[in-house]
């Protein structure tokens, strides 16, 4: 695994990621030679700017935002960039990650399957967002039509969710997202039931920071970059 061209991989599979949440709401970001962009403001807990090359400079990630209002987020994706002149704040730091393909994957418990109906939709949304009914209401059916959006589910004999995960498709990785393990579930569960969702012929990405960093190492991934993000005030 070439970890420069995975990682690159990486930040575009989260972009494309970014722009299909975006498209669930309504709003169309704009790929850039060196960023993707939001014009208006992107849904809760997504970017307003995603910088896609090491290059990339302040001008790049903000020239397609808007910054009228509060609440304009940049993900700076090689943590290169310093945006405090600008009226930033650095939210927090994280680790991209890769699984090269072709590693064995670890049996998940539970029955692991995708979200095919609203109905099922709903309930995944519930027991991600711990039940908080404004924070779920960001998964919208629309995601459930779009080609590269894979949203799995591991149940229980009950039918009680386990956990889950949101798979990106892109054209040489699959892009793993939103993952959570409910109540007393082992995050390992829910990292082998997402991996065993995953195509096998491609390396799987994402990026992780603090406690949710280790269960990810454990299942097969590898830290490939930094990345920051920065919240305007």
């Amino acid at each position: 695994m070439i970890i420069d061209d995975v990682l690159g991989d990486a930040v575009r599979n989260n972009a494309e990621w970014c722009q299909a949440m975006c498209r669930a709401h309504g709003l169309t970001g704009a790929f850039g030679p060196r960023a993707w962009t939001s014009a208006a403001r992107t849904p809760l807990y997504y970017p307003d700017a995603v910088t896609l090359t090491a290059d990339a400079d302040a001008a790049d990630a903000l020239a397609g935002v808007d910054r009228t209002t509060s609440g304009a987020s940049v993900k700076d994706s090689y943590a290169r960039l310093d945006l405090a002149e600008a009226g930033f704040t650095m939210l927090f730091g994280a680790s991209w990650i890769a699984r090269p393909a072709g590693l064995p994957v670890p049996a998940a418990p539970g029955d692991w399957r995708p979200v095919r109906t609203p109905e099922e939709l709903a309930a995944w949304a519930l027991a991600w967002s711990g039940d908080d009914a404004d924070d779920a209401a960001l998964f919208r059916p629309e995601l459930l039509a779009d080609p590269s959006t894979t949203i799995v589910a591991g149940y229980a004999t009950d039918g009680r969710i386990l956990g889950g995960a949101v798979l990106t498709a892109s054209a040489r990785v699959t892009g793993v997202s939103n993952l959570f393990a409910t109540g007393d579930t082992d995050p390992s569960f829910t990292w082998a039931g997402a991996l065993a969702s995953a195509p096998a012929d491609r390396p799987v990405v994402g990026y992780e920071s603090g406690d949710d960093l280790p269960p990810a190492l454990a299942a097969g991934f590898e830290e490939i970059g930094p990345l920051r993000v920065w919240l305007s005030a």
